[in-house]
């Protein structure tokens, strides 16, 4: 078995009586005691004169006659020695008696020295004692949790939905190249669809060895936080985490693992407790432990920190030591992670990037990120959760052949909702056109789940009207969370949409695996969608059915958008575009490309049995004006030259609307040359915005960007710096780039989702003030640039003080090129110090 990431210096637990016992099995307790025993008997003798053995002191010794007065006439002029020694008889030949306080002393010190001895033999058998019961226990322990842990919900826990997580467990990307502290609000599927190529350019972790220290940094970790988007793989990691421990598979050098989550704590927000009683609430079986929890290598995992109703204050909260001292759950929590409350212990949390800035990096050891599946990781879940792998290879082709599925496919959730809506149209030969936007699998998961209602639960189907009452409130619900960014929902949420509490079994019952009603233990119940996407795609259904059936006017304040009344369809998608359009950070992204897609009427249809009349009407009256002039409406917003991020949003939008004509005129340009460049043809702003986006999405890897293709220009570089960024190489060298290049590649060096590992600038003007600025990228935390050539830039000494201190600041560049420069005698210096030191990166250097 490898070695576990758990076993530590014994320096670190000063505070302990006892050294942490190695463990090399989960079934080698009394192999502790053993080794115990073993280290006790080779330790050596204590300092002090042991009175144990009668025999060590021969009472009363007596000193009568001459001896006596020799004696005293040398005591009287000799210092008392240091110690005297009883073990032989030799040393004196007549009796001694010691008198009056020197007898007392004498015995006083004996009587302490036994109750020492004492305590140690007490001390040890107390600890063997607890040793055994603590083995005995934990194997029991160990299967409460394996039975807990060994299935996988998908969905909800009912009607076949669950499996062995070991038959369908598929290990995501989880990489340490994160920091901690950096708060990243933006919205999580443009996160993915930025990301979803770095997944190939970095190394992944196994999710048992987070708490490995990283190369060359031998601190114990003992705080991991593991950050990731809704639906990444974060829950089921920590899942299978702790199911490797209790079948003895991993880590076991940890002696008891107590796996919380937010959801459940969250019920004792107002509640105090002490730690010991806290876990004997959620853990009743600890009642029965007596043990100092300081002598174990205990680990706490809280999962979903994002969930929590808690408020986290370490600079004012209460100092706590004592395990049984009582006080608020959040005071607890703080106390736990900054070492305050058992200090030896490991802790593994689980969150959201943007809930993870509520605990200060000083806390913190190790960030690790759970990025989802790379593309290899994807085929392998849908060969393991489908046994058929004739049909597995079938989703598997249909979901390459659209790329926005494909890459939302790096969600282990969305892949779940694929499998589930595609096995069943392959499989049963159903009618209707197989998904290829995310607007229509969506809505097919949704119409799916609405459909399965009286098969799972055996129930007789609804009336239309109970059914459409459902989603209406279930998509205010979602409509109104969404806008305070909540995932979870409490019994005042739910009620606030019209929702009896009595009847929320009801509402997952007909959406059995989009709405969840989750009992947590004995301590309440919490409620939430699936995933994210599937929360904004009900909301997008509520805002379109609103619309269309004229509900506008009957739904209570705050309306949608402040629309009227008498608002339209595309009333409805102009306001929708403007409000994401406003919205810096993407929340509302993924909500408008639902939005327009379900305005499309062969989507719309698919809501048919959601439709009033009247809105059945407005749809075959108005749908195909609305299609272009929301179309034409959408485009001209491209023109106006939004953010990347937004633009590529918005022709995701005319994507879900059939809409691939811009895309498909810059592919014509394309075609028409011989090595697909666009050399002298000119782009109008919608074009390379078109292009961007056909780049970013196509099939084919950025493994190289070479802008000479396109057009060598600093402005031709600032249109297509997104692609730069996606992409491993770039190749910018003789492009009559000048320093106002310098800092767009500032930005790409800066971007978290960079994957530029190799940047060539050769024979372009750059100047000192360029290299300035790319240094300045170059000391991002997020900058993962390897290769960097500056041959022929027009480069001084100036220029090399900057790259300098770039190399020692925070680099990880190996190759450098800054031939035919002017950098002087001391630039050359300098850089030749950072090369042959071997502190930094820096491997080959050409000067």
């Amino acid at each position: 078995m490898k070695r576990s990431p758990f076993i530590l210096e014994e320096h670190t637990f000063k505070k302990t009586h006892h050294r942490p016992l190695k463990m090399s099995s989960p079934n080698d307790d009394e192999d502790k005691d053993e080794r115990y025993q073993e280290e006790s008997s080779r330790s050596p003798d204590p300092s002090v004169v042991s009175m144990k053995n009668d025999k060590s002191i021969d009472f009363p010794i007596t000193f009568q006659g001459e001896e006596q007065k020799r004696y005293q006439k040398k005591s009287s002029r000799s210092p008392e020695p240091s110690g005297v020694s009883m073990k032989s008889n030799k040393s004196i030949d007549f009796p001694i008696t010691f008198q009056g306080p020197e007898r007392k002393r004498l015995i006083g010190h004996s009587e302490r020295l036994e109750s020492v001895s004492q305590l140690l033999v007490m001390e040890k058998k107390e600890h063997q004692s607890s040793t055994k019961e603590l083995g005995s226990w934990k194997q029991k322990f160990k299967s409460k949790l394996q039975n807990k842990f060994q299935m996988i919900n998908e969905g909800i826990p009912l009607y076949g939905n669950v499996r062995p997580l070991n038959e369908i467990y598929t290990d995501p990307y989880i990489t340490s190249d994160c920091e901690c502290g950096n708060v990243n609000d933006e919205h999580e599927v443009r996160r993915i669809e930025k990301a979803c190529r770095r997944l190939m350019t970095e190394e992944s972790i196994n999710c048992n060895d987070i708490f490995k220290p990283l190369p060359g940094d031998e601190k114990p970790i003992r705080t991991v936080l593991t950050e990731g988007i809704a639906g990444i793989g974060k829950t089921v990691s920590v899942q299978k985490f702790v199911l490797d421990w209790a079948e003895g598979k991993e880590n076991q050098d940890l002696d008891l693992i107590f796996p919380f989550n937010f959801r459940e704590l969250n019920f004792k927000k107002k509640e105090n407790l002490s730690l010991l009683e806290l876990l004997h609430c959620f853990f009743p079986e600890t009642k029965e432990l007596k043990l100092d929890y300081n002598h174990y290598r205990v680990m706490f995992i809280f999962d979903g920190l994002d969930e929590s109703r808690f408020s986290l204050d370490f600079l004012n909260s209460k100092r706590l030591t004592d395990l049984t001292e009582s006080a608020s759950v959040d005071v607890l929590l703080t106390n736990l992670i900054n070492r305050s409350l058992l200090p030896s212990a490991f802790l593994l949390i689980t969150s959201r990037p943007a809930a993870s800035g509520q605990i200060p990096p000083v806390y913190i050891d190790k960030v690790t990120e759970v990025r989802g599946f790379n593309d290899p990781q994807k085929d392998e879940y849908f060969r393991k959760r489908i046994s058929d792998q004739t049909l597995a290879d079938k989703i598997i082709t249909h979901l390459k052949s659209s790329r926005s599925l494909y890459i939302m496919c790096h969600m282990p959730v969305f892949c779940w909702i694929a499998a589930t809506v595609l096995e069943g149209m392959f499989s049963e030969a159903e009618t209707g056109e197989v998904p290829k936007t995310l607007t229509q699998m969506f809505t097919h998961f949704l119409i799916l789940q609405i459909k399965h209602r009286s098969l799972k639960y055996k129930k007789p189907e609804m009336d239309p009207g109970e059914i459409k009452d459902v989603v209406l409130k279930l998509g205010k619900l979602a409509f109104l969370q969404l806008e305070k960014g909540n995932l979870i929902f409490y019994e005042e949420d739910i009620i606030e949409c019209g929702i009896d509490v009595q009847e929320a079994t009801v509402y997952s019952g007909v959406c059995t695996q989009i709405f969840i009603e989750e009992v947590t233990s004995h301590l309440g119940k919490v409620y939430s969608f699936v995933h994210l996407s599937v929360q904004e795609h009900l909301a997008a259904v509520y805002a379109f059915l609103s619309c269309i059936n004229g509900y506008l006017s009957k739904q209570q304040t705050p309306g949608i958008f402040g629309l009227s009344s008498k608002a339209t369809l595309l009333d409805l998608l102009k306001a929708a575009v403007d409000k994401a359009l406003q919205n810096k950070n993407g929340h509302l992204d993924l909500f408008l490309r639902f939005l327009t897609g379900l305005s499309l009427e062969s989507n719309s249809i698919l809501l048919q049995d959601q439709l009033t009349k009247t809105g059945r009407s407005s749809l075959r009256k108005h749908a195909a004006v609305t299609n272009k002039e929301i179309t034409t409406y959408i485009r001209k917003k491209i023109k106006k030259k939004p953010s990347a991020c937004k633009s590529i949003n918005l022709f995701h939008c005319l994507n879900e609307l059939n809409d691939q004509s811009l895309v498909q005129e810059v592919q014509t340009f394309l075609s028409k040359t011989a090595d697909h460049h666009l050399r002298g043809v000119r782009l109008s702003r919608v074009q390379w915005s078109a292009l961007v986006f056909l780049l970013l999405n196509s099939e084919k890897e950025l493994e190289e960007f070479n802008l000479q293709k396109y057009a060598a220009s600093d402005e031709c570089l600032m249109k297509l710096h997104p692609v730069v960024t996606a992409s491993r190489k770039a190749l910018l060298h003789e492009c009559n780039l000048s320093d106002k290049s310098c800092k767009v590649l500032k930005e790409v060096l800066s971007s978290v989702s960079s994957c530029l590992r190799e940047l060539d600038l050769s024979d372009n003007k750059l100047q000192d003030s360029g290299v300035k600025l790319l240094s300045a990228g170059l000391k991002s935390e997020h900058c993962k640039l390897e290769i960097l050539r500056l041959r022929n830039c027009n480069i001084t000494e100036e220029g090399c003080v900057a790259l300098t201190e770039a190399l020692r600041s925070n680099s990880h560049l190996t190759e450098l090129d800054l031939r035919d420069n002017d950098l002087g005698e001391q630039g050359v210096k300098l850089l030749s110090d950072i090369k042959e030191d071997e502190k930094f990166t820096l491997e080959k250097l050409e000067i």
